[in-house]
């Protein structure tokens, strides 16, 4: 057992020695010396609690998040909060009580309340990051006193990141535990535990008062009723609120046990220090002066892990008393250094109601910025001091606390104290004020005085959990000279627009001594752009509108005071009425959905809401996924060793630093790879490791294997590569530059002569244009991961990925090995999310592990990390489309002639087959008589892209809705007037030749416009609009048709197979992956419904290739109708063997009938097989059908933009779609809401951010944009 302190400490220290010990979910556990390097959540799964997931490693997606309790012996009260396991060191929760999702409630022993709402509400789709959102209401719970408001639940999911669902039924499920709900319960979202017994949502109890049944017409509105809140049982503050009697208590022993020093190591000769007292800690910085202060990690953290930077020690000084005060003086708030922001966030909201108003216009500048900082799981962590002496210069609070002349207390490991004004602090990038043997000790804020006001500023791409692009902190003090209100004194410092927070000194004696007035306000913008100076390639890019930020801060805070000092005599600054939009501090509004369906039920199961299969594994916890996969015997973890070039030749590597490396086991190059090399979907254009060339950053050159995960990057981080580099191609535009293009990709579609109509001028008027669509990062919660092993000496290789294709899985471990494929199995449970990204690119990352395994005979398991994942497995294609439309005076398009261009990458995966589809979709719904689609692959030294939602479908339509809005804004009509008169119809002939059949698109357009009254919507905005100066409204409604179908014709084939067991269960197999869109609820549902069983009786274990071969990849929106498809026909199958025995019998069960047919020796498994039909298409002539038969869809959305800062917020959206009848209609909600939420991160907040001629500021060819830090994808708000 690691010791507490060292010999000649313990006098020093003079504490009790004991066992360092942590509790978790109840149990006891010894903490070993030697786990410093370690995270809570590498503990946790370590020990086989893997409900707690890896989803980014820094604190962004919340998958990771626990909730952990410790008694606060000043308040004599213990403390729940939510934190990220992911960045908490494992020491730092020593002697506290950690409770993890398998806490919380399971399948056996019964769910939580909070797990039951989830899974009744339909709110876990793939449900990787289910536990987070999970465990994040829970400790919200069990910390409140009383149910908490609805937007105390809403703030306690700032720090969760779905891709899957939309957060419209996560919301729906948590509101129920809002003191604020009073919807009503029906037994169709009861709270049952085993055995079916309701359980009183007020109660928590079983009782009867949820029995009443309800029509599938009342199901349809899909309301979350209920008869009461959820209420908790009993609250103490030892443990908290509970909410069922088998919540689990603080354990006693914490209550009575004293925190000790600790004194503990890592790997690597790290060591670990908790000291107690200030004194304590001055000691330690005097002897390390190197060493870390450490609260919440979520700097250091990063920097060690994310960044590979070495620190040898690490103080923890987050019990340290003199650290943690915050106490209120005459003059002002003392604020200890360690203080952390939930708690100062706290304390300002005290103190804000406590003292007078004029006194705390600081307090509440600081309450709005903190709201806005992070997550709460952040919150509860990060300190007040570490977030000033990181001094990242685009800190939220350090222009506030300069701003408001706060002082910082220092002091050295002497003890001598001194104090510096904020404003003075910070030196240069991450440089202050601090000696090596000084620490942050407080800070003095003080009381503002009357008519001095401060105000924070903040834009970001998303205003939830998002780093700054630019913030400010502003100050001014108004007095009363004559007639006039002069400024007496002023602050504005502004964050993200230099190396540090920068205080506009020039600006500041601009203002001091002048009237507050128009004339003011004029000449401070003027000296602001001076003083303000940002360099055309500045690290961050956004230039220009990273200086119109910074006048628009100040402007808004000139109406801001101005408005604030209304109603003072003498000031006659009044802001107007149309001006206040700009002022007004915003409020997240509620999140209200409502969905409306019609249910049609064939048969037990088919047509019925059912929810996903898996979701009550999934809200415990209990749902195993690849890396939640034990890792067998002698395995080994896989790092790859990656391309730091965009094009460049190899000239050597060196891996003498990876072999003495420790725990290294091997590195693998393109020498050692026994079969062949080449590799691809489609065609074999790229390298499994690169040889000679390379052609991307990321490009994998070889794999390392090491008997740890974090040994295994470390080897792979010290083999040396010498490049000579060569030109890069970075950019579509660049590659039409230089013929750059992948060799037979050219496409052509035509209908009608456009040449001749553009030639004899048959049009009233003509546009062109270019149009760039950008692309799109998948962020699937669960990262990429296989886990291969060899059986009988390497005769055999089996996996188990995470991918929505075994079958090229399969394919490409066979190749690589030179195994025949029947030798080869891979395996799928389920995927964290795919949506495209799994299809092709995850093969890549199996091969590549397989190699290690199958030449050392050892299992390997290799899951990427979030940064490498996002770099190198590529993304939505980015696009540009280059028209010229001819139309008449009232609107009607008559010709269209398009080139379009889709960037690949350095290899061709499946970009060609996404232009198709692209080039298939650029007419959206549109009745054009003459069409010219030409089309082009690029090649690009970037990552190769790969399928994404849509799959081009999405980019066509993107580039076609650009110019039917040209045309509207060139015949000054509304976009949808010129929509409707284009609309094609029944019996409507395509540009590639294929007729429409059941086309419900008029109608659905006329059900959404009536829906959602356009004409009145319209009117509202347009007043709203005409009252409001800085604010400004607009609506849009926006038609799609979609192809079902792959556009290549073998790939539209499935397999099943289905087995009958004697006790009247079904197992069903087939050849799609579940990935969170419910599909083995839907082929389960038509297998009930086809025996006429129970849903129940029907169970779906994995994806196989060695139970149905040769499976198309989960997608193309094809997979519930051809898996399904097969399905029946095996189930049909049975039941015409069945039908003899059936006849003679009547049997009162289908077990009854199942064994009786067994008796009779009939076969009860059976392999079901379907072929999508009447599909074909022939490129030569460019003409046939592609597609089974399409989908309509409409929507309308009516949007706000803060035309001073860019902040926009959707108000309203309505989504109308036609997809026939549904299998499970809750799920196919989930989807719809699900990807209208995904597309609207891809067109209005997420963007990727390359290194190329746009940003020259990123190394050429790298991706900036790697992670939740700096990559933002929709967050609940």
């Amino acid at each position: 057992m690691g010791s507490l302190k060292s010999e000649d400490e313990f006098e020093v220290i003079g504490e009790e020695c004991k066992e360092p010990i942590l509790y978790v979910n109840g149990i006891r556990r010894l903490l070993p010396d030697g786990l410093a390097h370690l995270t809570l959540l590498e503990y946790l799964r370590d020990i086989g609690l893997t409900g707690t997931k890896l989803g980014c490693g820094e604190g962004g997606c919340g998958a990771c998040t626990v909730m952990v309790s410790y008694f606060d012996k000043k308040m004599k009260k213990c403390v729940h909060c939510a934190i990220n396991a992911c960045l908490a060191p494992l020491y730092s929760v020593e002697g506290m009580h950690v409770i993890t999702v398998e806490g919380v409630g399971n399948r056996r022993h019964g769910l939580h309340p909070v797990q039951e709402s989830l899974a009744r509400s339909h709110g876990s789709q793939c449900g990787f990051c289910t536990p987070g959102f999970v465990m994040s209401v829970y400790a919200l719970l069990r910390s409140s006193e009383t149910p908490p408001s609805e937007e105390q639940i809403e703030e306690s999911l700032a720090g969760n990141l779905c891709r899957c669902t939309g957060y419209r039924p996560i919301v729906d499920a948590f509101q129920v535990f809002a003191k604020t709900n009073d919807t009503v319960y029906t037994d169709r979202f009861s709270l049952s535990l085993q055995g079916g017994e309701f359980i009183c949502p007020s109660t928590g109890n079983p009782c009867s008062c949820g029995s009443k049944t309800v029509s599938d017409k009342d199901a349809s509105k899909q309301s979350m009723a209920c008869s009461d809140k959820y209420r908790p049982l009993s609250h103490s503050d030892i443990d908290g609120s509970m909410y069922t009697d088998k919540e689990l208590i603080f354990p006693p022993e914490l209550l009575l046990r004293n925190l000790t020093y600790l004194n503990l190591s890592g790997s690597g000769g790290l060591k670990w220090y908790r000291p107690l007292k200030l004194q304590h800690v001055l000691e330690l910085k005097s002897k390390h002066p190197d060493a870390k202060l450490i609260i919440g990690n979520s700097e250091v953290g990063i920097e060690m892990r994310l960044k590979r930077i070495q620190y040898k020690v690490l103080i923890s000084v987050t019990h340290v008393p003199e650290l943690n005060i915050l106490s209120m003086k005459d003059d002002g708030l003392e604020i200890g250094a360690a203080v952390r922001l939930s708690e100062l966030s706290k304390f300002f909201r005290k103190v804000t109601a406590e003292r007078a108003a004029y006194e705390t216009s600081s307090c509440k500048a600081f309450i709005e910025q903190i709201k806005w900082f992070a997550g709460t799981q952040i919150k509860n962590v990060a300190s007040v001091g570490g977030n000033i002496c990181t001094a990242s210069p685009i800190s939220d609070l350090n222009p506030l606390w300069m701003a408001a002349g706060a002082k910082f207390r220092i002091i050295d490991c002497k003890g001598n104290i001194r104090t510096t004004l904020a404003e003075n602090f910070f030196l240069g990038y991450r440089k202050v004020d601090l000696a090596s043997g000084e620490i942050l000790l407080s800070i003095f804020l003080p009381w503002t005085r009357p008519f001095e006001y401060v105000k924070e500023f903040k834009q970001a791409h998303r205003r939830d959990d998002d780093i700054a692009i630019v913030n400010a902190g502003m100050r001014v003090h108004l007095e009363e000279n004559g007639e006039k209100w002069v400024v007496s004194d002023a602050s504005i410092v502004y964050g993200g627009v230099a190396p540090l927070s920068l205080f506009a000194s020039n600006t500041k004696d601009f203002l001091i001594g002048k009237s507050w007035n128009q004339e003011l306000l004029q000449g401070a913008l003027k000296v602001l752009e001076k003083d303000i100076s940002l360099k055309e390639n500045a690290p961050g890019g956004m230039v220009e509108f990273r200086k119109s930020l910074t006048l628009s801060f100040f402007f808004k805070f000139f109406l801001w005071v101005s408005h604030q000092m209304d109603g003072n005599k003498s000031f006659t600054q009044r802001v107007p009425l149309s001006h206040l939009s700009a002022v007004q501090t915003f409020h997240r509004p509620s999140v209200i959905g409502s969905q409306d369906y019609e249910i049609r039920k064939h048969g037990t199961a088919v047509g019925a809401p059912e929810i996903h299969l898996s979701s009550r594994l999934q809200v415990t916890g209990e749902a195993e996924y690849t890396d939640d996969t034990p890792m067998p015997p002698n395995g080994l973890h896989a790092a790859l060793v990656l391309s730091r070039k965009p094009h460049a030749r190899i000239l050597s590597i060196d891996d003498s630093g990876a072999k003495s490396s420790p725990g290294f086991a091997g590195l693998f190059l393109a020498k050692d790879i026994p079969g062949d090399n080449h590799i691809g979907p489609v065609i074999a254009d790229e390298e499994l490791f690169a040889s000679e060339f390379v052609t991307c950053v990321g490009q994998i050159i070889g794999v390392v294997v090491a008997d740890t995960h974090e040994n295994a990057k470390l080897a792979a981080g010290k083999v040396h590569v010498e490049y000579e580099e060569l030109p890069a191609i970075l950019s579509i535009q660049d590659a039409l530059k230089s013929n750059s293009f992948h060799p037979n990709t050219e496409r052509c579609l035509r209908k009608g002569d456009v040449e001749l109509f553009f030639h004899t001028g048959q049009y009233d008027k003509i546009i062109e244009g270019e149009v760039q669509v950008g692309g799109q990062e998948h962020f699937y919660l669960e990262p990429q991961g296989s886990l291969v092993w060899t059986t009988d000496g390497g005769n055999e290789v089996h996996m188990i990925s995470s991918t929505q294709a075994p079958q090229k899985h399969q394919k490409y471990v066979s190749h690589v090995l030179n195994l025949p494929m029947s030798k080869v199995v891979c395996k799928t449970k389920r995927i964290g999310g795919g949506f495209g990204g799994k299809e092709t690119r995850s093969a890549v990352i199996a091969a590549v592990a397989s190699v290690p395994s199958y030449l050392l005979n050892r299992p390997v398991k290799i899951t990427l990390d979030r940064d490498i994942d996002m770099m190198i497995s590529g993304q939505r294609h980015s696009f540009l489309g280059k028209y010229k439309v001819g139309f008449t005076n009232d609107g009607k398009v008559l010709a269209l002639d398009l080139e379009i261009y889709n960037n690949a990458g350095n290899s061709l995966d499946l970009s060609h087959s996404i232009l198709e589809r692209a080039m298939f979709h650029s007419d959206n719904v549109y009745e054009i008589p003459n069409i010219r689609i030409r089309g082009l692959v690029c090649f690009t030294n970037f990552p190769s892209h790969t399928a994404f939602r849509g799959f081009g479908g999405p980019q066509g339509m993107l580039i076609a809705e650009n110019w039917i809005q040209r045309v509207a804004t060139e015949l000054k009509k509304s976009p949808e007037e010129i929509r409707e008169i284009n609309f094609q119809s029944e019996g409507s002939v395509l540009h590639y030749g294929q007729q429409l059949q059941h086309c419900t698109l008029a109608r659905l357009w006329n059900e959404l416009k009536s829906s959602c009254n356009l004409l009145k919507a319209r009117e509202e905005v347009d007043q709203f609009n005409l009252h409001n100066r800085w604010k400004k409204r607009g609506i849009a409604m926006i038609p799609t048709k979609f192809g079902i179908s792959f556009t290549t014709k073998f790939l539209n084939q499935a397999g099943a197979l289905v087995q009958v067991y004697t006790d009247g269960t079904v197992l069903v197999t087939h050849g799609g992956v579940e990935m969170g869109q419910g599909l083995h609820t839907k082929v389960a549902q038509i297998a009930a419904s086809s025996f006429n069983i129970p849903l129940s009786s029907v169970f779906i274990s994995e994806t196989s290739t060695d139970k149905v071969p040769n499976a198309s990849p989960t997608a193309a929106s094809a997979s519930s109708d051809m898996y399904g498809a097969a399905v029946l026909d095996a189930c049909e199958q049975i039941k015409a063997r069945m039908e003899p025995i059936t006849s003679r019998h009547n049997f009162s069960s289908f077990a009854e009938l199942a064994n009786a047919c067994y008796m009779e020796r009939i076969d009860l498994s059976a392999h079901g097989f379907y072929i999508t039909p009447d599909i074909g298409f022939d490129w030569e002539t460019g003409k046939g059908e592609p597609f089974r038969y399409f989908t309509y869809g409409a929507a309308f959305a009516e949007v706000e933009i803060d035309t001073l800062t860019g902040d926009f917020h959707t108000r309203t959206a309505n989504i109308f779609l036609d997809l026939g009848y549904s299998l499970n209609p809750a799920i196919d909600v989930g989807q719809v809401e699900g990807a209208f939420i995904q597309g609207l991160g891809w067109v209005a907040l997420e963007e990727l951010k390359w290194g190329d001629a746009a940003h020259k500021w990123i190394p050429p060819g790298c991706l900036y944009t790697c992670g939740p830090g700096s990559y933002k994808i929709p967050s609940y708000e």
